[in-house]
């Protein structure tokens, strides 16, 4: 009988409840409980369209599919939930497809700088084989896309000054996401990318940990960021979507009808987001003007420019990937 140490047993007691709370696909009664977490607060567009999915896989299944929904990090962080999916242990989360390619290496794509050049183009990427070959590009990893959701443009919000020019991050400490093709695109405007977990931005804008930080006006509005940021600069560098995910472990599990109840409901909720996401910018942008942020619009061509550099060394570096940035640029 394996003995634990006194100082290891709070740990292993937690890990037993953190088991028990995270039953990913049970079917009390034949009625299948799937668990959703997400770090996103309940104001967010993108928790809203998970609502809606759950409102829908119920509706399709007559109440044979029940999709629990955990926002807040109440299941812990965006890797941490991505990680849990992976052991089973949770059905699904909402992922940054920044935050993806530490799993799934192929959707970095998605988050170069200026990749797409109009949302017609990227809607034409996603929905097309491109996007249905990224989405599928996590499953080696125990990790099936669903659907994307539109994560918005983001754009560079700073404490003491704005950001016009690529010249003006020079020196400024940005905090990016988990991500090293973020990481390149900062430092290729000349800034010191600081990955910070996004439940601690807050504070560390606040403490000078970071000088700014950099995401699309929903989430820069829910995070209430701007109370500590007076500068938002619009030089809409990425637009990276978000990405539904189910772990294969438990979607192996489901039935034919049960993986069509659930792929449908995840499709209709990304029609619905889109939908939000559109009027989320626009009252997001209105909150900050009464908030008295200065937002600010720079000429996007130097960014571009500057931004070019991170294609240069992946022609160099990693070619099939530069192959893929080509055919994107076609369509």
């Amino acid at each position: 009988m394996l003995k634990l140490k006194k100082t290891n047993f709070p740990i292993y007691l937690s890990m037993l409840l953190l088991a028990a709370l995270l039953v990913s696909c049970s079917k009390p009664g034949g009625v299948r409980v799937l668990k959703l977490g997400h770090g996103l607060d309940t104001s967010h567009p993108v928790h809203a369209a998970m609502l809606y999915l759950a409102e829908k896989a119920e509706e399709k299944s007559n109440g044979e599919m029940i999709v629990q929904v955990y926002p807040n990090q109440q299941l812990g962080t965006e890797r941490e939930l991505v990680e849990l999916l992976q052991i089973g242990s949770l059905a699904m989360t909402k992922v940054s497809t920044a935050a993806m390619e530490g799993f799934a290496p192929e959707i970095k794509i998605l988050g170069q700088p200026y990749l797409f050049k109009d949302d017609a183009q990227q809607a034409r990427v996603l929905e097309g084989p491109i996007g249905k070959q990224l989405l599928a590009a996590g499953e080696k990893y125990w990790l099936k896309g669903l659907c994307f959701y539109d994560g918005g443009k983001r754009s560079f919000y700073t404490k003491d000054k704005p950001v016009m020019v690529p010249q003006d991050i020079e020196g400024l400490k940005i905090r990016v996401m988990e991500s090293p093709t973020a990481v390149n695109m900062v430092q290729s405007f000349g800034g010191s990318p600081t990955p910070v977990s996004f439940g601690e931005l807050y504070t560390a804008l606040q403490q000078g940990i970071v000088d700014g930080a950099e995401n699309n006006p929903p989430s820069f509005v829910t995070s209430r960021h701007y109370e500590v940021c007076k500068y938002y600069s619009l030089n809409e560098h990425t637009a990276i979507p978000d990405m539904m995910i189910v772990s294969t472990k438990v979607w192996d599990l489901l039935s034919e009808e049960e993986k069509t109840w659930l792929q449908e409901a995840a499709d209709e909720s990304a029609v619905y987001q889109y939908k939000l996401w559109e009027e989320s910018v626009a009252e997001s942008m209105k909150i900050l003007e009464e908030a008295g942020v200065e937002v600010l619009h720079p000429d996007k061509e130097p960014f571009r420019k500057e931004a070019e550099k991170v294609y240069e060394l992946m022609e160099e570096t990693d070619p099939e990937m530069y192959k893929l940035v080509q055919e994107i640029r076609k369509y």
